[in-house]
């Protein structure tokens, strides 16, 4: 799903593999990426993939404690700044510390 709207039973064998994704009864709430819809993201994961071996990437909200998801642009910035993130891609822009 597009969405996250359904759970699936991770197999086993890659609950270690990808450990962040999977709640503790084994599940996930997985999220497709289309080519053709999201061409941009879906080469990020197809690079990861190719890098790593794992074709999954963690999706989570993007916002810290007590506030507000991140609505725009400068709503990620000032987050990400006041965050430990590494590292932010916005669009075709990466902002690094």
């Amino acid at each position: 799903s597009p969405f996250m709207i359904l759970t699936a039973q991770v197999r086993p064998e890659k609950r270690s593999v990808i450990p962040a994704v999977t709640h503790v009864d084994g599940s996930a709430r997985p999220q497709t990426v289309e080519k053709e819809i999201n061409p941009l993201y879906w080469r990020l994961i197809d690079e990861f993939e190719k890098r790593t071996g794992v074709s999954v990437i963690m999706n989570t909200s993007f916002n810290l404690r007590g506030e507000a998801i991140v609505n725009t642009p400068t709503d990620a910035i000032r987050t990400f700044f006041s965050s430990g993130m590494d590292a932010l891609a916005i669009g075709n822009f990466l902002v690094e510390k």
